[in-house]
């Protein structure tokens, strides 16, 4: 998962550190001939060696290693913020305000792993602007991108042919009224523009790769990965016909192609960008059951609803990209504060599930934490018990917060559908305890449990047939991921690391068939025979990774570690 996270400064020093990791070479010769031949310690003999990060193979068992010096340099800052989305642009941009108007100097750095501001941000998006009214009550005059108010809410439960409307009542959380259809990566780089202006530091194009900590165990600061080191060491945009354009209306539906038993819908947003432009998508669960889906393949098939292909038929797609989205909601929140550092944003799980909205949850979270660490780092008389300052008033005023109320009151809609009726009784649950209590039932469900631990055997399920894309409506996903304008360098170790390379045949395959190759979005995973043409070996494509998480998530074995690549690498989303 993108892991938002705010350090603040130790009570000792200035210690947030960003650190640039550079390698040196000491002997320019000290490479021996059979560098690219040599077989890691750490991978079987008969097993084909696919992992070769150093989080899995240390260097320090690598004798290619050997009087090869990293050289580091660290810089410091009062407050570091990892992450350039809508909740680390926000704590930035209030911790700036707030030292404005007390006229006290502090630093603010924030990294981002995107070689630019928005450039890995993937949404809708249908925005709730509360929390940025708290932010820039002015962000109209300020040119804020919110060009498109909604005008119109479309609900539909979908049948393989047909479609059968569904009221949307007031106060249901599907409900959008004084909403804003928008492109969240132009909105996020917006908010860059506005953090810049008040004097926050921004460094794109720097990946947050470890957490460092000091002696007592309490955050110290960040360290950016490493670079030099050579490779062996679903929503997408449509131009639509003008005349089926309908900016401000948004659409959403549930049902086929989904079965009654597997969680997901769809969404549809006419945006008012000065062209026929809308965003679609399709969200799925992961909690499935079924090793034989394939989330963007279900996709593919959606569009070809006859409700759906009206819209889109006689347009062109223009862009593509897959995130995971973390659901679990009230239920599933951590502790968000520790020693040295803070969590915000969509990491924690602050996404209200049933609205499909996040952004304004996020942004108040980031706010809400700016406000508890600018008293602290302030101070002039510091007190902390640890290095890393501890700041558990964040947690404390989060709980006070229309956040928690906000969550609190749908916290039984997802879990609702993980009964016989699936789908069916979740809409009823939703219809009669949300609607009517709003939230107050005394009783809270619980969720299934891991997504990973869902999938059945591949002999207990029924493979899915999925029709061959035509290349109007529906398209292969080789050329969908080209769209979304992915790139990383190709000699550095694969950022998708496993902790056993053998696994992936010995029990994914064997037992479910490879599912990481249905349910990664990009075709970064693929089952290809052995060069000695007996068995099959995981080829992974890492070049192609769009960034979504979804295997570090849904892998049954958990064996698949997702690490950050080189800074810069990854997907270039324009304003999706």
């Amino acid at each position: 998962m993108l892991i938002h996270t705010m350090f603040p400064a130790s009570r000792y020093s200035i210690q947030a550190q960003r650190c640039i990791r550079v390698l040196k070479t000491v002997k320019a010769d000290h490479a021996p001939p059979q560098l690219y031949t040599w077989r890691w310690k750490c991978s079987s003999a008969v097993t084909p060696r696919i992992t070769s990060h150093y989080t899995i193979c240390p260097r320090d068992k690598d004798p290619r290693w050997e009087g090869v010096e990293m050289e580091r340099f660290a810089d410091e800052a009062d407050v570091v913020i990892v992450g350039g989305g809508p909740a680390g642009l926000s704590a930035a941009i209030r911790l700036k305000q707030l030292a404005n108007e007390q006229e006290k100097e502090l630093r603010v750095c924030l990294v981002e792993k995107a070689s630019q501001i928005g450039a890995h941000t993937l949404s809708g998006a249908c925005l709730e602007p509360s929390a940025l009214n708290e932010l820039f009550s002015d962000w109209k005059e300020r040119g804020a991108p919110l060009n498109t108010p909604v005008t119109e809410d479309v609900f539909s439960l979908l049948t393989k042919k047909y479609r059968i409307p569904v009221p949307m009542l007031p106060g249901l959380p599907m409900n959008n009224h004084g909403n804003y259809i928008v492109r969240l990566g132009h909105f996020v780089r917006w908010l860059g523009e506005q953090a810049e202006e008040l004097g926050v530091e921004i460094y794109p194009g720097y990946a947050a790769a470890e957490v460092l900590f000091h002696e007592d165990g309490s955050v110290k600061g960040i360290a950016t990965n490493d670079v030099g080191i050579a490779k062996d060491g679903s929503p997408k945009v449509w131009l639509i016909d003008e005349k089926k354009w309908r900016p401000g209306r948004v659409e959403h539906s549930v049902g086929w192609p989904l079965n009654r038993n597997t969680y997901g819908g769809s969404f549809l947003y006419h945006l008012n960008e000065g062209e026929p432009l809308v965003a679609l998508g399709v969200v799925v669960g992961l909690d499935y059951t079924n090793p034989y889906l394939s989330p963007f393949r279900e996709f593919q098939r959606w569009k070809h609803h006859p409700f759906i292909a009206k819209t889109l038929e006689g347009g062109n797609r223009i862009a593509y990209g897959a995130r995971a989205l973390n659901e679990g909601g009230y239920q599933c929140l951590p502790k968000v504060t520790f020693p040295g550092g803070m969590l915000i944003g969509c990491s924690p799980g602050f996404m209200n599930v049933p609205k499909i909205k996040g952004t304004h949850t996020a942004m108040k979270s980031g706010m809400l934490a700016a406000e508890a660490i600018f008293p602290k780092v302030t101070a002039k008389d510091l007190a902390s018990e640890t290095a890393g300052l501890h700041v558990p008033e964040y947690e404390d005023n989060l709980k006070k917060s229309w956040i928690w109320k906000e969550l609190y009151s749908v916290r039984n809609i997802r879990p609702s559908f993980h009964s016989y009726f699936g789908l069916y009784g979740g809409m009823v649950y939703t219809g009669v305890f949300y609607w009517i209590l709003r939230g107050k039932e005394p009783w809270t469900l619980k969720h299934a449990g891991l997504d990973s631990a869902q999938l059945r055997p591949a002999k207990e399920c029924t493979a899915i047939e999925y029709p061959k894309p035509d290349g109007k409506l529906s398209f292969d996903l080789l050329s969908s991921v080209a769209l979304s304008g992915t790139n990383h360098e190709g000699d550095q170790p694969p950022h998708l690391t496993l902790k056993d390379d053998s696994v992936p045949v010995a029990n994914n395959l064997a037992i479910y068939d490879g599912p990481e190759q249905r349910f990664c979005p990009a075709g970064v995973y693929e089952y290809v025979p052995l060069e000695t043409g007996e068995g099959m070996r995981l080829q992974i494509n890492a070049q192609n990774c769009v960034h979504c998480k979804t295997c570090d998530i849904k892998d049954p074995s958990q064996n698949i570690n997702w690490v950050v690549p080189e800074g810069s690498g990854g997907p270039a989303y324009n304003g999706m």
